[in-house]
């Protein structure tokens, strides 16, 4: 049985994107539905937060020490000490309807990211490239719900969720950051719950985070289901590996949808989970910078 233990009990509406940030040591998670920003410091066990300016799907550490967030009104700096966002590029600005999702950084600095119809049923959901300077969109076909991606410790997968749909793709990363063929990896049975957010492990292994699901999974490189995790939610959003060894994983969760009878049955939903793994997850590289 493994030992699940429960950080913070803030009672998200839809949290989401966790990301260890190794040079401060803390984990960076968002609220998308509250627009809030939040940072838990393992040092301290406390939570501090900041408000956006739109729904934000995720923050992410850059280069010069702010981070890049993803807003419904697209790319902005964030600066943590000064509280402030700067925008830095649009994203999608001919579809008011659609917000941004999920996204995670490659080995050179680049940010691969997914938007979705806010009202989750729309195909509209595309998944973009962010190399410092400018938005290009990758060649992977529309969905309602993206989620992920996340990336093989090689640098030649993206693993990209079609959450409505139940499927993990597992896309080819050309060198140039262009996509090539995409494969499903794995397909998940609705009556276990939607695929929502990925993250791969040094080792190549993809943790997948169920929504619906009261679990996380962690599957092998070759689709292998290896562990299947309980938590204490049932909408379990993402995993991000991270603390000193990389070897926490870190899970974010939310209470949207839920009513008041399934608030009574899991009163944690909306928190932060953490338990140990085996095999260390890969360093976060910091976002190129613009």
């Amino acid at each position: 049985m493994t030992e699940v233990r429960t950080l913070w009990r803030g009672a998200a509406t839809l949290g989401e994107g966790p990301a260890w940030d190794p040079a401060r040591g803390v984990l960076w998670f968002v609220d998308i539905k509250q627009r809030r920003v939040h940072r838990y410091d393992p040092a301290t066990e406390s939570v501090a937060s900041w408000e956006a300016p739109a729904q934000v799907g995720w923050v992410l550490p850059a280069a010069d020490g702010t981070l890049v967030a993803g807003l419904q009104t697209g790319l902005s700096r964030f600066d943590p000490d000064a509280g402030t966002f700067t925008h830095l590029a649009d994203v999608e600005a001919d579809l008011p309807g659609n917000r941004l999702n999920d996204a995670t950084v490659a080995a050179d600095g680049t940010v691969y990211f997914g938007s979705m119809d806010d009202g989750e049923s729309a195909i509209t959901g595309q998944v973009h490239r962010w190399d410092g300077v400018r938005v290009t969109t990758t060649d992977i076909a529309p969905v309602a719900i993206t989620n992920g991606p996340g990336i093989s410790p090689d640098q030649t997968t993206l693993y990209h969720v079609d959450t409505l749909g139940g499927v993990i793709h597992a896309v080819e990363l050309n060198a140039d950051g262009t996509v090539g063929a995409a494969r499903e990896f794995v397909t998940i049975d609705p009556a276990h719950g939607h695929p929502d957010g990925v993250s791969v492990d040094s080792a190549g292994n993809v943790w997948l985070g169920l929504w619906g699901g009261w679990c996380a999974r962690c599957y092998a490189p070759d689709g292998t289901l290896l562990r299947e995790v309980k938590l204490p939610a049932a909408n379990i959003t993402k995993i991000a590996l991270g603390g000193p060894n990389l070897k926490t994983a870190f899970a974010t969760s939310a209470r949207k949808g839920l009513d008041d009878e399934a608030l009574a049955d899991q009163p944690d939903a909306g928190g932060l989970f953490a338990f140990d793994v085996d095999v260390p997850g890969q360093p976060l590289t910091p976002v190129r910078g613009a």
